[in-house]
């Protein structure tokens, strides 16, 4: 037996160790450190001294440059991508970039909102221009100490080369940069010479992230931070009545029990309102602990009693009201061409569905919570808000003080799906902060969020089609919706602009239990109707599936009135490009397909789900997902995006359920309400259109079509429509009329 050779490592080899339950030692170490002990740890790039050049970029001495993120990042990288556009025009090595979160700034920064889909399509020319205006700024101040005119240099990441082949690093001339006068006009690249825009990057937090350090909301400390959890009525409809707090102040690490909701009723009480302010006005007892779990043992040990004051609705309460609204005769006229009525009147055939879907929470993977310190001098906000300058802007007006006196922070979120649009949490946090006169970070349990949130609406949809001679001549949509959608249905979609005779009809059904948008709002639900539906006139038109949808986009190619915001071309595109990468039609025995072409968030998605029946249970194996969001910044994270998109979509659409019981949700954690397993995830595949079109959203569109994907393939595997979300619960509903 050989002998074993000694080996020797340097401290920065090993990254961590950690005792064992067994009472052993685990070990780990940099491989390649271990390997060659001289070599030299990465420059840490956020430790450098960087000068100030914008309210965008700083460069230090060095060259290396950092970068601010002006938008909130849930998780749909653009902490990551919008440096990213900033970089490749200033013209540095992406490896010489820092980034880092901005905080809000409403001087500078424009539109800092999560939301939408939109935060690359509103910066990629702002982002872009502050790249090159700072890269011109550079130029000139290098030519100048050159006594050389400033289009006779050229610039490469980062160095700065005249025609005598002499060359400045940007953090030799970037004091004299900065006080430059900003050029009124630069040129932003061509796409064809881009070098860091269209080339795949990982996330700039990833190993902050999987190594455990503090970047979210949760995550946050100050020194003498107090902890809170507020106690909320277990049912929508309810108020505080009375509570009895001695057994909570009597455990160890609680400070003091509370009440807040003041605020709120005299913010209200002004006739003021807002958007973001998802939530009752009703006084809420809040536990203060040293710890959150002191915070949390003393909010269960509260004896509260509560009164009904608004009616304690249930799921059957509002699936009637929906049906009752669908069938009446009150709606809102949204859009309407031609003569539907004439149209179904002379019809041959008319064919009428009805679609249903759940109210849903978002479940956040982090709860909500919230950092707030007001003191005299200022109100120190930290933590995962979608929208930082609403939140200002109410606290500011909560308090009575200067919106100056405001200073948001936003950390990194684990996850917003538009919960964290609305900013209830922070006005808490806020309110809990100026009562106790402390520091304090409000945080929320899993069963907070589930039981006291927003939720997606429960909506229904009744599609009604009429047929003459074998041609589709009228399409009339109805929704109607619990409390409304966000934005209302927009009428504009596809098949707009596609049938003669198209009408959109809206009607609301007012509810007390707090709704709002959910994972692409409105959209996430009507997809899936809307393309079921096609699925089945295509059938009774006897006519291909994909054949019936490029005739309709050649139709309205040839309406130049359309009045339409997609485009038909792409979406014939992207169908084209599914249909291929899919093998459509062409599967081996077993394997069940199902399409779903989509326009929504500015973006064209087309989707083929292959499904086989396992014991009676569809299994989905593979999507096929195109998608045309014009240049793609970032491919790895757009990749991500896409198929977090279609998993998403379809485990909500599968086995998705929420519901309330006289105002109480029926489900409070992960054991009775069903996502989306691992086991459980299929294959996806992602391509997307090549072109040179300005980028549009990505976090949100891939999941809307998915559901009708998998409906349709399920129709084929088993003959039945499915019209119900979540389908595994109602795989036996019909509830057509063909007449």
């Amino acid at each position: 037996m050989a002998a074993s050779k000694p080996m020797t490592f340097s401290r920065r080899s090993f990254l961590k160790s950690s005792a064992l339950a067994s009472g052993g030692m685990i070990i780990g170490f940099n491989l390649f450190n271990a390997c060659k002990a001289d070599v030299k740890p990465p420059v840490d790039l956020s430790q450098l001294n960087y000068n100030d050049f914008n309210a965008f970029i700083k460069i230090s001495e060095e060259g290396k440059v950092t970068i601010f993120s002006p938008n909130p990042e849930i998780g749909q990288g653009v902490k990551t991508s919008m440096p990213m556009l900033i970089a490749e025009e200033l013209d540095v090595a992406w490896e010489d970039v820092y980034v880092q979160q901005g905080k809000l700034d409403t001087e500078n920064y424009k539109r800092q909102v999560a939301g939408g889909s939109q935060s690359i399509r509103y910066s990629w020319e702002p982002l872009r221009q502050t790249g090159a205006t700072a890269k011109q700024m550079l130029v000139n101040a290098a030519a100048a100490r050159w006594g050389v005119d400033a289009s006779e240099c050229s610039v490469s990441e980062g160095v700065i080369t005249n025609a005598n082949g002499e060359t400045l690093g940007y953090g030799d001339v970037v004091a004299e940069a900065a006080i430059l006068e900003v050029p009124e006009e630069v040129t932003l690249k061509d796409p064809k010479d881009f070098k860091i825009i269209g080339k795949g990057k990982g996330n700039v937090d990833i190993d902050k992230i999987i190594t455990g350090k503090p970047l979210f909301g949760l995550d946050y400390k100050e020194e003498g931070m107090l902890y809170a959890c507020v106690l909320r009525p277990p049912a929508f409809g309810q108020v505080l009545e009375s509570f009895d707090a001695e057994a909570a102040k009597a455990l160890p690490g609680v400070v003091d029990v509370i009440t807040i909701g003041q605020k709120i009723r005299d913010y209200r009480a002004q006739g003021k309102s807002n958007w973001t302010m998802a939530m009752s006005d009703t006084d809420k007892v809040v536990v203060i602990g040293k710890t959150t779990w002191d915070a949390m043992k003393g909010k269960k040990a509260i004896k509260a009693s509560w009164k009904t004051e608004t009616p304690l609705e249930s799921t059957e309460t509002h699936n009637q009201a929906l049906l009752d609204l669908l069938n009446g005769n009150t709606f809102n006229t949204r859009r309407k061409d031609g003569n539907v009525k004439n149209a179904f009147a002379n019809a041959d055939k008319i064919i009428e569905r009805v679609y249903e879907a759940p109210f849903l929470p978002h479940n956040t993977m982090e709860p909500m919570n919230f950092f707030a310190n007001v003191t005299p001098e200022k109100v120190h906000l930290v933590g995962p808000t979608q929208t930082p300058e609403a939140a200002a802007n109410v606290v500011a007006d909560l308090l009575g003080r200067d919106i100056k006196d405001i200073q948001v922070e936003m950390t990194r979120m684990g996850g917003g799906f538009g919960r964290r649009l609305y900013d209830d949490f922070v006005y808490e946090a806020v309110e809990i902060s100026n009562t106790i006169k402390k520091p304090i970070k409000m945080v929320s349990s899993r069963e907070d969020d589930m039981t006291t949130g927003v939720y997606r609406p429960s909506t229904k949809y009744k599609i009604a089609a009429s047929i003459k001679d074998g041609k589709l001549t009228g399409y009339h949509l109805k929704e109607a919706c619990v409390n409304g959608n966000m934005y209302g249905l927009i009428p504009n979609f596809f098949p707009a602009g596609a049938i003669a005779n198209y009408q959109v009809d809206t009607v609301s059904y007012k509810s007390n239990i707090t709704t709002g948008a959910w994972r692409a709002p409105y959209t996430n639900f009507l997809a899936s109707a809307e393309q079921s539906f096609f699925d089945e006139l295509a059938e009774a038109l006897g006519m291909d599936r994909v054949q019936l949808h490029m005739d309709l986009l050649d139709n309205v190619k040839q309406n130049p009135e359309a009045n339409i915001e997609y485009s038909p071309d792409r979406l014939q595109a992207v169908l084209k490009l599914a249909v291929e990468k899919s093998n459509w039609g062409n599967t081996e025995e077993g394997v069940y397909q199902g399409l779903s072409v989509y326009y929504c968030h500015n973006s064209h998605v087309a989707e083929v789900a292959d499904i086989t029946m396992e014991n009676g249970i569809p299994n989905v194996k593979r999507v096929t997902c195109a998608v045309d969001c014009g240049i793609v910044v970032n491919p790895l994270g757009a990749m991500n995006q896409a198929k977090g998109g279609v998993i998403d979509g379809i485990g909500h659409a599968l086995y998705s359920d929420f519901g309330f019981n006289n105002g109480v949700p029926q489900s409070n954690n992960f054991n009775t309400y069903q996502l989306i397993r691992m086991g459980q995830t299929p294959k996806v595949d992602v391509h997307f259109i090549e072109n040179n079109i300005d980028p549009t959203g990505l976090g949100e569109p891939t999941l809307p079509p998915i559901g009708a994907a998998v409906a349709n393939a399920i129709y084929k595997a088993t003959g039945k429509r499915l019209t119900k979300q979540p389908y595994m619960s109602n795989m036996n509903v019909e509830n057509s009329v063909v007449g």
